[in-house]
């Protein structure tokens, strides 16, 4: 029997069980998107202030590298922590702190000292208290929901995190142009309360009774020698690095616009919100996704689609042509991330899962930093065009050794497709 055009468009649409059967996901998904909203207006304020305060580019991308590089450091043990202790009580402490710097960020702009050392000091404080919270409460979709609902909650935060990338810059852009980027910060420190209270009337998050305990060090050598057993989780691991390393073009984009486009900001702007634009438009029509059999062949799948639109874009002669390029990348991105996460937390024992996690921070986190490292190195010696399809064709090469050399990648599968 043929599906009427209400029914497909039922099929079609996101699937929100989990925030109908689940009160506590339901409220730790609305706070945490509005933390994230507010999360995203700062790394915008950084910028801007470092900038005016210097003229540096050079100062504005330290402020990337004080942002990664200590949580980075710090972030296995972080996992490691929270895999002995109550993560609820551990993502409460971290957040308590995460709004505390930012609200520190707030007074300084507001006093105008923009002392340099002050806002790298602070910058690195959050990265720390990131390492530790991110990893804690990635490991709270699977204790809240059941696993056939893992995907659509992973699908659920994805969309949550994307929506305040595209609409936190432009909102801290109207703040701070009408009130100024000391209120930017506070409106990140007040977003802070709603996940909180989230995160508060939450159940205790304690380690499992029969959860191996043993030094911190030896913690940590644990969860990598498990990864290391898992070759499906590492080839999900080094899929998504073999995207953000070798084929991210953000730091190339301005260039490519001044080459190609004349210069022109609004065209640079469009070019810039088209990836969180893409994948808001993917995740909100991700129905399909819940039949997915195989997570593994989709992450495949979804970096082989971003590797050849990558390409396409160094390529693309016209603006319309590289803004859907980059939308399609971001829906790419937007699966991997969903099915990535959702293979992660099915296939990792509770135990783990803080530690495991860490990684799939540091991965998600860092892969995109030395991505724009590579983007501008390569584009002191290419021109921007043929430095992203470079970019592009050496991210598919590096996803076929992938699929090829980790064939248990290929096959795996978590525990929450139809």
């Amino acid at each position: 029997m043929p599906m009427t055009p209400k029914a497909v468009l039922r099929s079609a649409m996101l699937d929100i069980t989990p925030l109908r059967t689940s009160p506590a996901f339901l409220r730790l998904w609305i706070g945490s998107g509005i933390s994230t909203l507010g999360g995203t207006m700062t790394p915008f304020a950084v910028m801007l202030q470092v900038y005016r305060a210097t003229h540096s580019t050079l100062d504005v991308g330290l402020t990337g590298l004080a942002s990664v590089l200590p949580g980075a450091l710090f972030v296995l043990f972080g996992g490691s922590v929270g895999d002995r202790v109550d993560r609820r009580k551990l993502a409460l402490l971290a957040t308590s702190g995460q709004m505390l710097v930012s609200a520190v960020l707030a007074v300084q702009a507001l006093m105008a000292w923009s002392a340099l050392w002050l806002i790298y000091a602070l910058l690195c404080a959050q990265s720390v208290l990131g390492a530790i919270n991110a990893p804690a409460r990635r490991t709270f979709v699977p204790r809240l929901l059941p696993k056939e609902q893992v995907r659509a909650g992973q699908t659920l935060n994805t969309l949550a995190i994307r929506f305040g990338e595209v609409a936190g810059p432009s909102l801290a852009g109207v703040i701070a142009s009408f009130a100024g980027l000391g209120w930017c910060y506070a409106c990140d420190a007040a977003t802070f309360l709603a996940a909180l209270y989230a995160i508060y009337r939450l159940p205790p998050m304690l380690p499992e009774a029969n959860a191996k305990q043993g030094g911190m060090l030896s913690g940590v050598m644990e969860g990598l020698r498990f990864l290391g057993r898992s070759r499906a989780l590492l080839g999900a691991m080094l899929a998504d690095l073999s995207v953000t390393v070798l084929g991210v073009p953000t730091a190339l984009l301005p260039a490519l616009v001044s080459e190609r486009f004349g210069g022109r900001p609004e065209t640079l702007g469009l070019m810039m919100g088209a990836t969180g634009i893409g994948g808001l438009v993917i995740l909100a029509l991700s129905g399909p996704v819940r039949h997915i059999r195989s997570e593994g062949k989709a992450i495949l799948v979804a970096c082989a689609v971003w590797a050849m639109a990558a390409g396409g874009l160094g390529l693309a002669p016209f603006v319309w042509l590289c803004v859907a390029l980059l939308g399609l990348m971001g829906a790419a991105d937007s699966i991997l991330v969903v099915m990535r996460s959702t293979l992660i937390q099915q296939r990792t024992p509770d135990g783990l899962r803080g530690r495991i996690s860490s990684v799939d921070y540091l991965v998600g986190t860092g892969g995109p930093q030395l991505g724009n490292l590579r983007a501008g190195l390569v584009g002191s010696l290419l021109p921007p065009g043929a430095s992203i399809a470079v970019g592009g064709l050496s991210t598919l090469a590096a996803i076929l050794c992938v699929g090829w050399f980790v064939p248990e990648l290929r096959r795996a599968r978590g525990e929450g497709g139809a």
